[in-house]
């Protein structure tokens, strides 16, 4: 058995792709032909992914995309894995690479000012920045920036109306968002730009490029960083953290969490127990029992990724949000 750790990249770029349909096969069998898995969307505003494997085979594939003159220079944010955190490739079409659900705002068009992790510290220690974690609840929990102030949103998507509602009387007022890799974080200053905010500015590269650039003795970063992958979370030093998943509803658990009545593998955890229906039950023990079924046979179950099950989650609220301004007319 291979003892080769895995390298597991993310990287996105905002960048013109008229024809990122096409694109779409030839990455897949570039990917696969080179032991990579993982998840890249692609869409007309850009690319968006994280995947893993061997090392020559990722760096492959991320030489084949900088070699595409539409898309040149990627900014890559490496880390190891023992084992690579994903099952299979899949690379996926979108209208967005990051799902606002404003097709409008674009930050190819505008975008806020980037700040480098090295001046970053310096930025939010100012007491008239206002400091905003464009991330999920669940991320905000186990971990953010001293001072952060968490919009308490499900969904990417939600992020406008909290804006609209928190935030509308501070456009004059300077403005400092983060996420995990940069990606909604670039979208969310684009956003305000485009509502009249005057002073935006966003952590270049992300929490993963400040963990790997700032020295933990100077660290404004509390916890650890939610991934949307296997590992779960990494620490300050980009290692695998001590949490697990819940299957059901995706929230990281401590070990205590993992010893409660209502932590049942594959099916429920304390933060989903009371609120799953009997269906959602059904469904989530049928799926646990088939991963049980296949680490018996001594094979990986080939579930979604939390990527892709992140994806199908929005496009379950946006079903139902409709569904409840429909009832409302």
């Amino acid at each position: 058995m291979s003892t080769e750790k895995s390298l597991v990249v993310a990287y996105y770029k905002f960048v013109d792709l008229p024809d990122f349909e096409a694109r779409k096969q030839p990455l897949l069998e570039f990917c696969e032909q080179h032991g990579v898995k993982g998840t890249i969307l692609l869409a007309h505003e850009g690319i968006n992914s994280t995947m893993a494997g061997p090392e020559a085979g990722v760096e492959a594939v991320l030489e084949y995309l900088q070699s595409d003159p539409a898309i040149g220079a990627l900014t890559v944010k490496r880390s190891w894995a023992d084992e690579c955190p994903f099952y299979r490739m899949k690379v996926r079409l979108k209208k967005e690479i990051v799902r606002l659900g404003l097709p409008e705002v674009n930050p190819n068009d505008q975008v806020g000012e980037y700040v480098p992790p090295e001046k970053w510290n310096e930025l939010i220690s100012d007491p008239d920045v206002i400091l905003v974690d464009t991330r999920n609840d669940y991320e905000y929990e186990i971990g953010t920036f001293k001072g952060a102030l968490d919009p308490n949103t499900k969904s990417f998507r939600e992020f406008p109306d909290y804006v609209k509602k928190e935030l509308a009387d501070k456009k004059d007022k300077k403005v400092a968002m983060f996420c995990t890799g940069g990606i909604r974080c670039e979208k969310s200053t684009s956003y305000l730009l485009k509502e009249g905010f005057e002073k935006v500015y966003h952590l270049e590269g992300g929490i993963l490029n400040y963990l790997e650039k700032v020295d933990p003795k100077e660290s404004l970063w509390q916890g650890d960083c939610f991934v949307f992958d296997n590992r779960v979370a990494v620490d300050h030093s980009l290692k695998k953290g001590d949490y697990e998943m819940c299957r059901a509803c995706r929230h990281a658990l401590t070990e205590e969490e993992t010893k409660s009545e209502k932590y049942v593998e594959g099916i429920s955890c304390p933060h989903c127990f009371d609120t799953l229906t009997e269906e959602q039950r059904i469904r989530a023990a049928e799926r646990q029992k088939q991963v049980e079924i296949s680490k018996a046979l001594g094979r990986k179950h080939i579930g979604a990724t939390l990527l892709e099950r992140e994806q199908w989650r929005e496009q379950k609220l946006e079903e139902r949000k409709k569904a409840n301004e429909k009832k409302g007319e």
